[in-house]
Formats: structure tokens, C-alpha cells, sequence
């Protein structure tokens, strides 16, 4: 849709109330359905229309888990009929609320035929009463980070606490909602999308509030059904704080919370409850809400769209002979247990069109994007195409023009767990999640006008410290996606992230990192381990990097190999962490056919960050731990010989026994001796 010159912003805002009438219903959001008879709050159909004059964008968000394509189709097409906004610029979410009529099946729930029946028709009634009651206006938005209210819901479990699937077989690294403090897992699987969003739009003159449309990256807080959960109570409490009349309407909207949860389970466990909980997030919007700036009344907007498609996972045979077995009563009774969801999941699949068409919008407003993806994403995915955008305010909404399921980071689907086993919730191919991006950020492009941006690397005082010391290769392992291990030196040396780990996580808690404002990010391996391209190294080298280990020491024998240097079939120096007693410890193994081994005195706490220098210094090895300055090890060693390629492991060995269950940051390998001055300086520049 091509882009004029704004001739001034007009809108217009309605809710229209959709909550059932007829009763019981059935509800959706859980493994097997459930029913309500009474409805404990209302739920709406929410539009907001927006016109600058030559493109008008219809924006509905609606109280529902989860909208079917066909059903926002329909209403898509009775918005058109009615208003002419073109198809391709009206955007239809869910807010994803667990406790509303069931609109689409979905696992174990069936849709409820009498509820959507009229659903379509009052989405789009809401949008045609928005568009008739446009006035001229004003959009001003404003970004807050809130950590505080939403939490990775997905953790990682310990390697001798796997979990059985619904399949029965060992496969669930990654456990959603493990409980608090729960001492089987070790760490989440994921970063956090903090970024709570409020766009603001007003009369003309500033005097009368017409509407607030917000983003935030919580999946839901849970709620009686019928209720549109904390969306809900938000747009409440958020209507008061505005001092918004009867015609203002305040919309909350899914962002990237696929595995986002209110609940912190590294801490013992809070309820603050639904009410207290939505009052707590519309404070923080509101002051988001306080702090716009600056309004603009002629914005221009543009809308783009695409339809990419996307295989569907399949069973195989042996799969989907466990299916039949496991099935139940198909078609005469509704599935008891988890068990009989996913086996009918297997044969649904199986007898469905193996491809998927889904469509990404992008919709500028003026500065302002917005993605619109009809997936549940994770916040990995949403922090990736916000820093990627062409636009410096980008929100990702949710669950929008359709339900296409999770889409966790292809890294993901290695770990397991529930949004990675195959159902109409969790189906689509293992890459589907960086070609849902990538289309993302291309149609937020030829919406924007200008190109996405490069992930940038931000270096604070101890990246800047580490190269000036000019390391063979620098891995800090920030990034987002994929599974290379970028090297900022200028030699280039990238590694490669083996499967099993998790990216995005917070590194070592300080700006000097990556400078101020910006999240120090790291790898958390989970069964993987790095390795290195060969290096050419003798008898003088230093490694150096920030380890936060999450494993217990009674867990193995070998808590975790830390480093591994070698080109044969066996490891030939090794840095490690070992129980002795109850602490854990480091301990170097020479590369000398005796395997010489030296242990450290000092006990290694279970998830800190520590800075670890390995010397080696020809017939010698020194290790520095948190640049104190009496060595943590000193010893003689028998010397490698000369210098030849060595491959080089982080968090592993080559025969992968006992890989690093924890946090690794900021490798940097030299093919010199680093003194101990050129160590403790690195160290303290990274310190608060």
C-alpha cells in the first residue's frame, strides 16, 4: 500500500461487548476442555481505526485464547464490505486470555459451534462503529521496560532429571512452569521481553483521550472462567488512571510470551492475585502513558503485508502406532488425559495438508511499527526483530490473523517440552521460527521504507579491555540466533554452538560489558558445548572467560569440563569442575600421556559468575581465578610439544561426557602468556 503525504490523523475507537449468552460453554486453554456457566467479567472486541488521509488501518484486539484464520477472515471481509479499509490492512489478535469461549480447537477442546457462530460478525461490528466515529487526532507512544511483572515460564532441567513426554520417552530438557525453587532445574531457558508499550491516541487538541493500545510480553495470570483475565482488569484500571470517559477504550495486547509467565520460580512462591496483579502493570503503563512527549497529528501509515508457507512437522510410523493405541474414543468422547490429546494430535496431523499458509503484517505509524504474527512467539524472537527494525519503536502482537502455534527457536526444539511436541499448538517446522522473523523484519521494511538494521555488538570497558590485548579470537556469545559463535577480533575466528543450549541469557551482571543500557548477553548450555575451527598452539597460550555453573556437585563424578585442548581421539589439557567433598572445584589435566592433574583450594558457588585466566607457560600451567593474586593453580607440566592445529572445546570435551550445565561468556584465546596484571586488569573492568 503505498505511502502519501499525510493530510493529518484521524480515529476512531469501540468496544463491543462478546461474551457469551448461552450457557455452558466451552472453554479453552488447557490440555483437555473445560466449561463455564456464567460469565465473571465481560469480554470485548476492542478496534481502534486510524486514517491519515490515504490509508486508513483497522486494529482489533479481542478477548479470546486463540482466533481460527477462517473466523478473522470472515470478519476481515465484513470489515471491507462495510468500511472499505482493504483487507490487507486490518489486523485481528488475541489477547490470549485461558478462561473465554473456545473459538478454534485447539488440544483436547473442541470449538464451541454456538458461540462463534455470531463472533465474527461482532469483531467486525466493532470495527465498522470505530471507523463511523473517527475525529481528527493526535498519536504520541512511549517505551518502559518492566521486568518486574513477566518472567521466562520455561527452565532448564538437570541432565539427570530429564522428563518423560507424553510419548512416554525421555525427552524434556525444557520444563514449562517446574514450580518454585524447584531443585530438579537448574536455570531458565530464555530471556526476558520486558518492553511494556502504551500508544496514546487523542482528539486533536490533546483534551480528550480516545484510546491507548499496549504491548507486554506476559502469556496470561489466570482467571474463572468466563473472564478476559488481566487484558481485562487492565484496560480497567488503566481507563481510571487516563481519566478515560465512557466512549475511551484501552486495549492490551499479546506480545512475544511464549514463554513468559508472571511467576518467578527462582524465588519462593507469590500470588499477589488477578486484580492486584492487572492494577500493578496499568501503574507502570500509565506512567509509560505520563512520559509521551511528543504527539503527532500527521503520521504517516502504511500496512504490508505477506503469506509465506511453512511445512508441518509429521509422525512417523512408530509414532503414529502409538497414536492408535493410545487415542481413546475418537469422535464419541471427549480425551481424558494428555495422553490421549497428543495421541489423537498425531493422527490429525497425519491426515492434514503437510503445509501451512500464514500471514506477517507490518503496520508503520508514522515511527512507530508494529508486527502483527499469528504465532505464540517467543520473547527471543521479539527481542530479535526489535533490535533488527527499521523503525525505533517496534512492538510484536501475538496470536494475530491467525493461530499457527508456538515457535520456538529452532535451538529449542533440542531441549523438548511442551511447546515443541507435535500439535495444532506446536506443528510447524523446526526453522519456522527465523522465517516467521525474517519475513517479519521484511515486511516491516518495504513498510518503513528503509532497510532493517544489523544486530550491533555494543563493547563496554571489558570488551574493550579484552581487545586491547589483542586475543587470537574473542567469542562473546551475545547472540540471538543460529548456532555461530561470532568472533569480535579482527581475526574471525567463528565457533560453532553445538545442540543444547539456549541463547539470549543474561551474562555477568554489569555495564561495563556491553556499555550502558545494554543487556550483557551469553549462552547457557544444556548438553551442548562450543567448539572452536583448529588453532595453531605450543606449549605458550592463556584462555580466559566467565563461567556461572548451575549443576550441583553430587550430581556426577565430573560436574562439568570447562575447556578442552587437543586434536586426537583424546582430550590432551583439560579444565574442569569437580566435587570434593561438598564443594566443587577446579582442576586442571595436563596433556602428557600420564595425566597429570592439579586440583584448585578454592570452592566454586553454585550459580556466580567467575572469571577464570588458564596460563599455560611451557613447562608450567598457572590459573587465575577472579584475578586474585596468588594463583588458584601452580604447577609444573610436562610440556604439548610443538605447535600443530589443536581443536579447542568450551564447556566440553571431544567425547562430550561431562558437558557444562551453565552460563558461559567472554572467550577470549591468546597463543601468548597473558601476565598477571594484563588478567587482573581485565577483571576489574568488568567489575561494577
Amino acid at each position: 500500500m503505498a505511502e502519501g503525504a499525510a493530510l493529518g490523523l484521524r480515529a476512531g475507537a469501540v468496544a463491543v461487548d462478546i461474551s457469551p449468552t448461552k450457557f455452558p460453554v466451552v472453554v479453552n486453554g488447557g490440555f483437555i476442555a473445560a466449561r463455564a456457566d456464567h460469565v465473571n467479567d465481560p469480554l470485548f472486541a476492542r478496534a481502534l481505526v486510524l486514517s491519515d488521509g490515504f490509508n486508513r488501518v483497522a486494529i482489533v484486539i479481542v478477548d479470546s485464547c486463540m482466533l481460527p484464520r477462517d473466523l478473522i477472515d470472515d470478519a476481515k471481509i465484513q470489515i471491507n464490505r462495510a468500511t472499505g479499509i482493504p483487507l490487507a490492512s486490518i489486523c485481528i489478535a488475541a489477547t490470549h486470555t485461558h478462561s473465554a469461549p473456545s473459538a478454534m480447537g485447539a488440544l483436547g477442546t473442541p470449538p464451541d459451534f454456538d458461540y462463534v457462530k455470531s463472533l465474527a460478525a461482532k469483531v467486525a461490528e466493532s470495527a465498522l462503529r470505530a471507523s463511523k466515529q473517527m475525529v481528527p487526532a493526535r498519536i504520541g507512544w512511549a517505551t518502559v521496560d518492566d521486568f518486574a511483572h513477566t518472567h521466562c515460564r520455561v527452565w532448564i532441567r538437570r541432565p539427570d532429571k530429564i522428563d518423560l513426554d507424553p510419548f512416554g520417552e525421555k525427552t524434556v530438557r525444557a520444563n514449562m512452569h517446574p514450580g518454585y525453587l524447584n531443585p530438579d532445574v537448574l536455570a531458565p531457558a530464555g530471556p526476558v521481553d520486558p518492553a511494556l508499550t502504551v500508544i496514546s491516541v487523542q482528539t486533536k487538541d490533546g483534551k480528550t483521550p480516545i484510546a491507548t493500545l499496549s504491548n507486554y510480553s506476559m502469556h496470561y495470570y489466570g482467571a474463572s472462567p468466563v473472564s478476559a483475565d488481566y487484558y481485562g482488569r487492565f484496560s480497567q484500571k488503566l481507563t481510571k488512571l487516563i481519566g478515560g470517559g465512557d466512549e475511551f477504550v484501552a486495549m492490551m495486547s499479546q506480545g512475544t510470551s511464549g514463554d513468559q509467565m508472571w511467576m518467578d520460580y527462582g524465588k519462593t512462591k507469590t500470588d499477589p492475585g488477578l486484580d492486584a496483579y492487572a492494577d500493578s502493570v496499568a501503574d507502570v503503563a500509565f506512567e509509560a502513558y505520563q512520559s509521551i512527549g511528543n504527539y503527532t497529528t500527521e503520521p504517516p501509515i502504511a500496512v504490508m503485508e505477506s503469506d509465506i508457507l511453512l511445512k508441518r512437522r509429521t509422525s512417523d510410523a512408530t509414532r503414529l502406532a502409538w497414536a492408535r493405541l493410545n487415542a481413546g474414543n475418537v469422535g464419541k468422547e471427549e480425551a481424558k488425559n494428555q495422553k490421549e490429546v497428543y495421541a489423537r494430535e498425531a493422527i490429525l496431523f497425519s491426515e492434514q495438508d503437510p503445509v501451512r499458509s500464514l500471514k506477517i503484517q507490518a503496520i508503520r505509524i508514522g515511527e512507530l511499527g508494529l508486527v502483527a504474527i499469528p504465532n505464540e512467539v517467543y520473547a527471543l524472537t521479539g527481542l530479535r526483530i526489535k533490535a533488527q527494525s527499521p523503525l525505533p519503536t517496534t512492538c510484536v502482537i501475538a496470536l494475530a490473523n491467525g493461530s499457527e502455534g508456538y515457535i520456538p527457536p529452532p535451538e529449542q526444539h533440542t531441549l523438548g517440552g511442551y511447546t515443541t511436541w507435535l500439535a495444532r499448538t506446536a506443528g510447524l517446522e523446526v526453522q519456522a521460527e527465523p522465517k516467521i522473523a525474517t519475513a517479519a523484519l521484511r515486511q516491516l521494511e518495504r513498510a518503513a521504507r528503509r532497510s532493517s538494521k544489523t544486530l550491533t555488538e555494543h563493547h563496554g570497558a571489558y570488551a574493550e579491555s579484552v581487545l586491547a590485548t589483542q586475543p587470537l579470537a574473542y567469542w562473546r556469545l551475545g547472540e540471538l540466533s543460529g548456532q555461530t559463535a561470532s568472533d569480535s577480533s579482527p581475526n574471525k575466528r567463528s565457533a560453532f554452538i553445538q545442540p543444547g543450549f539456549a541463547l539470549g541469557l543474561p551474562g555477568p551482571d554489569s555495564a561495563k560489558f556491553s556499555g550502558e543500557g545494554v543487556i550483557n548477553r551469553c549462552v547457557h548450555l544444556a548438553g551442548g558445548r562450543i567448539k572452536a575451527d583448529p588453532i595453531p598452539i605450543a606449549d605458550s597460550y592463556t584462555i580466559e572467560f566467565w563461567f556461572w555453573n548451575a549443576l550441583p556437585a553430587e550430581v556426577r563424578t565430573v560436574v562439568g569440563d570447562l575447556f578442552s585442548l587437543g586434536r586426537d581421539a583424546d582430550p590432551k589439557e583439560e579444565l574442569r569442575l569437580v566435587p570434593d567433598d561438598n564443594s566443587i572445584r577446579l582442576e586442571f589435566l595436563g596433556g602428557h600421556v600420564s595425566r597429570p592433574t592439579v586440583r584448585g583450594r578454592s570452592d566454586i558457588p553454585l550459580k556466580t559468575w567467575n572469571h577464570v585466566a588458564l596460563v599455560r607457560k611451557e613447562k608450567s600451567v598457572l590459573l587465575y581465578l577472579n584475578a586474585k593474586p596468588e594463583p588458584e593453580i601452580e604447577a609444573p607440566m610436562p610440556t604439548l610439544g610443538r605447535e600443530v592445529q589443536r581443536d579447542i572445546f568450551i564447556g566440553g570435551t571431544r567425547q562430550g561426557l561431562a558437558n557444562f550445565e551453565g552460563k558461559i561468556d567472554e572467550v577470549a584465546v591468546y597463543t601468548r602468556v597473558l601476565d598477571a596484571n594484563e588478567i587482573s586488569a581485565h577483571y576489574t573492568s568488568g567489575r561494577k
